[in-house]
């Protein structure tokens, strides 16, 4: 009965390998890049990190934001005086000590146990009782003011967005925290409960791990400002991973069910419930093993006792904390009136049974195939529900996202840890990927260090330059060819680059080229149809172009990336064909003028072109920039000045438009003299 909707909510929420490549790609991507993490829209913190949430667990649902955990690693929370023991010969830890003596279950206040030299630490540190505290209020303010461009405070975390306002754009939250190597003793009596999942091996690895504390204290506690919260978001993630494929399913659907159904009642009710309150109920309905078999024939049944189970907690008024379950996770809203009027919304649902599944638009057909035809049979082989190609697309979308994001530092310990760990086929691809980028950032920063120095120096790291640019080109995308012709442009080698340039034009006018997730499946099947992942991303792959703003690459981009980095952004992201004509105009400017124009002519047509058909709006503004930079330097001045003008009226994503008005005075003051 339940096997079309298992259709449907692998084609919504992914298939097992689907799910699996994510999962996968993620973890070698936070992996090698332990100790320097990118934050999504903001500057490069030295600590670690790990992307949490629904985006970490496989998720990749419309509308959802990306979650980041922070912490600086020479900080670690202890439970008790009797576990500074295990820092003692480590005089660079800075000891925390957790005090839950007046705090509500779940929470806890952190008591600075040695001096700090780090400013947003010491700003936040209060005194009570003779003793001094980091108030999670300062902490959580002075951390994100740091780093999060425009951003909100959302729970423990800053908000922001990228490409687009609130509501429209990527919306991502980082949660600055403590880690504690320990587990905590209010947790303890989790590990009882786990007889029948998950198996003994995952919860030695979350008891191993530890837990967090995020800067939110209780509403109702005594010291909401200065209290701080457990956090067991490292441990979930592992529980979602130890899901199978039919669980998490259930879990995508109760996700669906919240947001299309639940919060669509009544506006008075709608943020009453939230995501992580289906989290808790799955796993709780997992471990209580009130369904026997969780598979695709039983995925209703699943969700059903799930839903049961949260009416169930919504009468009485108590969710309980899967990990500390004396911490009520309704108590401070779903209580009183709200709380009646909530129950009655989700009784009515109930008496409507799964038909209540109707009122989701994302799964209402499949949802009406079970009604009106439950003994259909519908096949769940998932090799049968994605071709090849989608796959592909999956994939590339991934590591190459992945590696954009990331500011990659192979160091010794990385690698090595890499090495000894089981390297699945995704996880090589993505560690391809981060390697690519990693010997492009590489050769930059090794040519801004030497083009000062002696001859023998200079052309000893010149040879290494493009080595290890061609290395990368050679493992890469078609994208990544570009790197070498911009290596060349900076070198003063315009033919070079111009060669390199031609070869990357015949390659990405290939009928069966995969760029921005689209691609002619016959025709790319046709071509490199089962062959290598690495070959096809060679071959038939491209992706735009990411640009570190601390990295010189083009001169003429210096004061974009300046006013990127004043502004908290890391990168520019530039359309490869953009990228291509530009360069095309810079080198033929030194070589032949008629071509060098023609060049502009194309990049010309090509933004305009985007400007009509809305392509990548999101990124126009560095678009529209560079043809302006193009066009002040063929002298055309007022073409230019609308350039930068269109510049200004795109959505800020790259944080440009210091630079822009900046370019727009030199145009308007060069006009009066």
């Amino acid at each position: 009965m339940s096997e079309s909707v298992f259709v449907g909510l692998c084609e919504i929420v992914g298939t097992s390998q689907q799910v699996a490549l994510r999962r996968e790609t993620e973890d070698i991507r936070e992996m090698v890049t332990k100790d320097m993490m990118g934050i999504v829209g903001g500057q490069v913190i030295f600590g670690s990190g790990m992307i949490s949430g629904s985006y970490r667990e496989g998720f990749r649902l419309r509308g959802s934001d990306i979650d980041t955990m922070i912490w600086i690693n020479n900080y670690r929370v202890i439970m008790d005086m009797s576990q500074s023991v295990h820092y003692t010969a480590n005089t660079c830890t800075t000891l925390i000590l957790s005090d839950s003596s007046e705090s509500p279950p779940g929470f806890t206040l952190l008591q600075l146990l040695t001096p700090t030299t780090d400013i947003e630490v010491q700003s936040s540190c209060v005194r009570m009782n003779d003793r001094v505290y980091i108030s999670s209020s300062i902490y959580r303010h002075l951390t994100c003011s740091a780093v999060i461009p425009n951003f909100t405070i959302h729970g423990p975390c800053g908000s922001g967005v990228i490409g687009g306002n609130i509501g429209k754009g990527l919306e991502y939250d980082i949660a600055f925290c403590y880690i504690c190597d320990f587990w905590p003793p209010f947790a303890s009596s989790w590990i009882d409960r786990c007889h029948s999942w998950p198996d003994p091996e995952v919860v030695d690895d979350i008891v191993r791990n530890g837990c967090h504390f995020v800067a939110i204290g209780h509403p109702l506690g005594p010291h909401e400002k200065e209290e701080w919260r457990f956090s067991f978001s490292q441990a979930e993630c592992k529980l979602v991973y130890a899901m199978n494929h039919s669980q998490f399913l259930t879990y995508g659907l109760l996700k669906h069910f919240l947001k299309e159904v639940i919060n669509q009642q009544a506006e008075e009710t709608n943020k009453l419930l939230c995501s992580y309150h289906m989290k808790t109920t799955v796993f709780w309905a997992i471990q209580q093993n009130t369904l026997p078999h969780w598979c695709p024939q039983n995925l209703l049944a699943g969700f059903w006792v799930c839903f049961k189970l949260l009416l169930k907690w919504v009468y009485e008024g108590i969710c309980p904390n899967f990990f500390i379950p004396q911490n009520n996770l309704f108590l401070t809203k779903v209580h009183g009136s709200a709380q009646n009027r909530l129950f009655l919304q989700l009784h009515g649902l109930y008496k409507k049974g799964l038909a209540c599944l109707l009122q989701s638009p994302s799964i209402r057909s499949y949802i009406i195939d079970v009604l009106y035809n439950p003994r259909a049979f519908v096949c769940t082989d998932e090799s049968f529900l994605k071709s090849e190609v989608d796959y592909d697309v999956e994939l590339f979308t991934e590591i190459r996202s992945n590696a954009s994001r990331s500011t990659v530092n192979l160091q010794g310990y990385s690698v090595a840890q890499v090495l000894n760990s089981p390297l699945t086929h995704y996880k090589v691809l993505m560690l391809q990927g981060l390697n690519v980028s990693n010997l492009q950032m590489t050769a930059f920063i090794l040519h801004m260090y030497t083009y000062t120095g002696v001859n023998k120096q200079m052309y000893i790291a010149d040879k290494t330059c493009c080595h290890m640019l061609k290395l990368a080109a050679r493992f890469g995308c078609i994208t990544d060819m570009l790197y070498i012709a911009m290596y060349y442009y900076k070198t003063f080698r315009y033919r070079e680059a111009l060669s390199v340039i031609e070869m990357t034009k015949v390659r990405l006018a290939q009928p069966y080229l995969m760029y921005n997730n689209c691609v002619d499946r016959e025709r790319y099947t046709e071509a490199v149809g089962g062959q290598s992942w690495s070959t096809k991303m060679r071959q038939a792959m491209a992706d735009d172009i990411t640009l570190n703003n601390k990295i010189c690459y083009i001169s003429e981009l210096i004061p974009e990336q300046q006013s990127a980095l004043q502004n908290k952004w890391p990168v520019l992201s530039i359309r490869v064909f953009v990228m291509l004509h530009f360069l095309e105009f810079l080198c033929y400017r030194h070589v032949d003028t008629t071509l060098s124009q023609a060049a502009l002519d194309e990049l010309q047509v090509l933004v305009h072109l985007d400007q009509v058909l809305h392509v990548r709006d999101h990124i126009g503004d560095i678009s529209w920039e560079i043809l302006g930079i193009c066009q002040q330097i063929t002298g055309n001045l007022q073409a230019a000045l609308y350039s930068y003008q269109q510049s200004l009226t795109h959505y800020p994503y790259h944080n440009i438009q210091t630079a822009t008005q900046r370019r727009i005075q030199d145009i308007v003051g060069t006009a009066m003299h």
